[in-house]
């Protein structure tokens, strides 16, 4: 078995902590039905709501209610976005979550002056 390592590219993330987090969110609000409230839905981050999951039980993940947790669409699924996770635009303009230890394993700030 070869071993490889990651090229190093610059990328784009933001950490998330709650719907809107994400600079092209550009949050509108939509009438969620099942609980009659208003939700604040991003255009990368959206509400996460799936029938089959009740709001508000806790996430295996994090531990937190599900009505705090956003929903993200990815070139190869969907993901559950749990608060603190980041928000990588990957080299094709696609965004995806990031647990902050992955993030912080594999990440490091780049110094943008120039």
């Amino acid at each position: 078995m070869a071993k490889y390592r990651k090229k190093p590219i610059v990328i784009e993330a933001v950490q998330w902590f709650k719907n809107g987090d994400h600079p092209q969110d550009d949050c509108y609000w939509v009438h969620d039905k099942s609980s009659d409230r208003f939700l604040s839905e991003g255009k990368v981050v959206r509400y996460f709501r799936r029938p089959d999951v009740d709001p508000e039980s806790l996430c295996s993940e994090c531990g937190q209610r599900f009505h705090v947790h956003g929903w993200i669409n990815t070139k190869e699924d969907e993901h559950r976005v749990c608060p603190c996770d980041w928000i990588i635009t990957g080299v094709r303009g696609e965004f995806y979550p990031c647990k902050p230890d992955i993030f912080e394993q594999t990440y490091e700030k780049v110094n943008d002056e120039h």
